[in-house]
């Protein structure tokens, strides 16, 4: 990717988007556009014109912990887009000091996968950053089979939602899985913007799909930790889940995410009935 060209329409489309009355500025005279002028967002921040300028033509080489922290709150960037915008500084180069992530690696550690296996009461894998499913406990295998299956998929998530035509009818609320899971591609990208493999993912997604490119195009970002998630499952129907999603810190980019469902609701019956359906199959 083109980072100057990612800070600058990051910082842009967050401009864009704020209004005069949400930033407390009154008056300013007549406007083309609804959002903030820069000298408005280079005041808020408390720095001159021409330093945001320098900024939002892309370049955050040397910009302080402190200035970045005071545009964030200029341009009301919440915890996801401040920590986007950190890493792109971080990209950028000299910038404030933080812990640099070692690759992510190919393959999951076998006690994590018997940590897996032991779970047996709901669905559990762990993925990457670009989405991919490395293991799966059985739970997990079966409520993901329909892109597990899927030849064209490769077991990424981002690619199942965006260019099978099976997840409109496996996420009933596709367009809001649709905007997390573009949102998590962006923040991926923030981090380790020399992924090749992530890099592919994403130009192979912008191409092919449509909806993603609109997506990517609004820059948005998001952590994506915990949530709750509707899924319509070809064998049992439909299922609601709280998901939780936590990175392991000993295999930096992988993270482990976990669907429960309340106990005594239909959801929990259905899944016991999926895993129950998937043992028996060869």
């Amino acid at each position: 990717m083109d980072h100057q060209a990612e800070v600058r329409e990051f910082l842009r489309t967050r401009r864009d988007r704020l209004t005069p009355e949400q930033a407390g500025i009154i008056g300013g005279g007549r406007r083309r556009l609804p959002g903030l002028r820069r000298d408005e967002v280079a005041m808020l921040a408390g720095m001159s014109v021409d330093y945001y300028a320098k900024m939002e033509r892309g370049n955050l080489a040397g910009v302080s912990a402190e200035v970045l922290d005071a545009l964030a709150r200029a341009l009301r960037l919440d915890e996801a887009e401040t920590e986007h915008l950190l890493d792109l500084a971080r990209a950028a180069g000299p910038t404030p000091a933080r812990r640099r992530s070692r690759p992510a690696q190919p393959t999951v550690r076998p006690s994590l996968q018997r940590f897996l296996d032991a779970i047996t009461g709901a669905p559990a894998w762990i993925s990457n950053q670009r989405s991919d499913v490395l293991a799966t406990n059985q739970l997990g295998h079966a409520l993901l089979a329909p892109m597990l299956d899927d030849p064209d998929c490769g077991n990424n998530i981002a690619r199942f939602t965006f260019l099978s035509p099976a997840a409109r009818n496996f996420f009933p609320d596709w367009e809001n899985v649709a905007d997390a899971t573009a949102a998590a591609l962006r923040t991926a990208a923030g981090r380790n913007p020399r992924d090749k493999g992530l890099s592919d993912l994403i130009g192979e997604l912008v191409t092919r799909s449509d909806a993603f490119n609109r997506r990517w195009s609004a820059h948005g970002v998001s952590l994506h930790r915990s949530g709750s998630k509707h899924i319509r499952h070809p064998e049992v129907g439909d299922l609601e889940f709280v998901y939780e999603r936590v990175e392991l810190p000993d295999d930096p980019g992988l993270a482990m995410v976990a669907y429960t469902s309340a106990a005594g609701s239909s959801t929990e019956e259905r899944i016991r009935l999926l895993g129950s359906l998937f043992a028996q199959q060869p």
